[in-house]
This record gives structure tokens, sequence and C-alpha cells, in this order.
């Protein structure tokens, strides 16, 4: 388990987006901000494929940002996306997968996303994909009260 970086106490909600360090609090962000040294990302040479990001694997955490954190799903959830047939048989569809692709792409993620909730391909991809980790939220649920 991880301990706050700042406090030493608590368990971290939140990470540093300049620094990436873990923190629990506004306080402790507050405490730590005074002191913060930003970690620079070295520049991709020209060799490096626009691709180049995306070979490493990668954690939830990296992607979240302290706004982000009350709709985080955590990656045991995430990883039954994978595990599942429907979704695999809907991205098949080449305009599922373009429509995927222009939402990663897009600068302003907010329009596209609305663009792309006016299709019902992609409303059922959504759909399908809340169902899958609505339900072992809920099997998580049961298993636990079943456990007392």
């Amino acid at each position: 388990m991880q301990i706050c970086n700042v406090c030493d106490e608590q368990t971290p909600k939140y990470r540093c987006p300049a620094c990436k360090i873990r923190y629990c609090s506004l306080g402790c962000y507050r405490r730590h901000k005074d002191t913060c040294l930003p970690v620079k990302q070295p520049a991709p040479t020209a060799s490096e494929g626009k691709d180049a990001f995306n070979t490493g694997p990668w954690s939830v955490d990296d992607l979240l940002y302290e706004d982000d954190i009350t709709d985080k799903v955590p990656l045991q959830k995430l990883q039954l996306l994978g595990q599942s047939k429907e979704l695999r048989d809907l991205l098949c569809n080449p305009h599922l997968r373009q429509l995927l692709q222009s939402i990663d792409s897009a600068d302003t993620k907010d329009d596209v996303m609305r663009a792309a909730m006016q299709e019902p391909l992609f409303c059922e991809f959504s759909d399908r994909c809340l169902k899958i980790v609505e339900n072992e939220a809920k099997s998580l649920q049961i298993n636990d009260i079943g456990d007392l």
C-alpha cells in the first residue's frame, strides 16, 4: 500500500501533475507546492516514432489528475473490458475503431465525445463498457456481503 509522500500517514488519492509525487489531501498539496520540483520529460528524438509512448506499460494513475479522481475505475475492473467477447466483437467494426481513434487523437475531447455520443454504435459500445464495469462492482459487493 502506498503512503502520502508529504505527510507519510494517509493513503494518497492524488498525483502532482508537475512532479508526479503522490499526496492525500489539499493540505498536503499546499505544503508540497512550495517545494515542488517539476520533472522534465525528455523530448522524443527524431528516431522515436509517434507510437513510442504506447509501447510501455501504463497505469490508470498516470492518466488521471486531481479533478478526475472521483471517476476513477480501478485497473482490475478495466482489465475486464479486455476479456469481454462482446466488446471484442464490437471492436471488429471499422467505424467504431475510427470513432475511438478520433476521440483519442482529438485536442478537444469534449466536443468529439459529444459528437460520438450521437452515434448509436458508440452508445452501444459505451453502454457495454459500463455494464461490464458496473456488473463487476455489484458482484464484488455481493461477495463482500456474503463473506460477513
